[in-house]
C-alpha cells in the first residue's frame, strides 16, 4: 500500500449532510454503481473482551485520481490511497462518515441498478445494526451475516459463517466485559444513519 494518501478531514470546508439532486450527484451515483462497492468486514482481534472487529465501509477504485477527488470533496468525507499499480481508492471506512454523508447521499440520490440498491439497501441496515453496538453480540452477528450473505452476491470470504461465530463461545471474561459494555452504552447516544424509522 503507498503512503500516497489524503483525508478529506483536512479540508477546511464540508458540504451538508443534505445533498440535492444535480447532474454532479448524478454522474458520481452513476460511477459508483459500476465501480464502486458496500462491504462489510470482520478482523480477528487479539484482546479478549471481543473476537471481531466488524467495519462498514464504501469504496471506489479506479485509474484517474480526479474523479476520485471529485467523490471525495462532494460528499466531504473519506480517505484517498494509491497501490503500486496506480489504481487509485476512495474509501470511507468510519462509522460515523458512513452514517452522516454517505447514507444520506445514496438515499437521496438512489441507484438505477436493482442489484447495487439492494446491496446499499442491506449496507444500510447492517449500518444501523453496528449503530446499536448489535455486533457486540452473538444475535446480532448472526443477523449481520444473515444480511451480508445476499450483499454482493454473497462473494469470497477470508472467514467462514461458522468460523465467526464459533469464536463467539461464552467464557467468563469475554462475558463480563459485554455486559459491563452493555450497561455502559445504555446511557449513551446511537448513532443511526438516515432514513430509517
Amino acid at each position: 500500500m503507498s503512503d500516497n494518501s489524503s483525508s478529506a478531514g483536512n479540508q477546511q470546508e464540508r458540504f451538508p449532510r443534505t445533498f440535492l439532486p444535480s447532474e454532479l450527484s448524478c454522474y458520481l451515483t452513476g460511477f459508483a454503481d459500476g465501480e464502486g462497492s458496500f462491504n462489510i468486514s470482520f478482523r480477528k482481534r487479539r484482546d479478549y473482551k471481543f473476537p471481531w472487529k466488524v467495519s462498514a465501509c464504501f469504496n471506489v477504485s479506479q485509474k484517474e485520481k480526479k474523479i476520485l477527488e471529485i467523490f471525495q470533496q462532494h460528499l466531504g468525507c473519506g480517505t484517498l490511497r494509491s497501490r503500486p499499480d496506480g489504481v487509485w481508492y476512495y474509501e470511507v471506512n468510519t462509522l460515523n462518515e458512513i452514517c452522516t454523508y454517505v447514507i444520506p447521499f445514496f438515499l437521496q440520490n438512489p441507484f438505477l441498478s436493482q442489484k447495487k440498491q439492494r446491496d446499499f439497501l442491506l449496507f444500510q441496515k447492517i449500518v444501523d445494526l453496528l449503530s446499536a453496538k448489535f455486533h457486540l453480540f452473538e444475535e446480532g452477528v448472526k443477523e449481520i451475516l444473515n444480511l451480508r450473505r445476499e450483499m454482493n452476491d454473497g462473494g469470497k470470504r477470508k472467514y467462514s459463517e461458522q468460523e465467526i461465530l464459533n469464536a463467539y463461545q461464552e467464557n467468563p471474561q469475554r462475558l463480563h466485559a459485554r455486559l459491563t459494555l452493555a450497561k455502559a452504552s445504555d446511557s449513551e447516544d446511537i448513532v443511526r444513519s438516515h432514513g430509517r424509522p
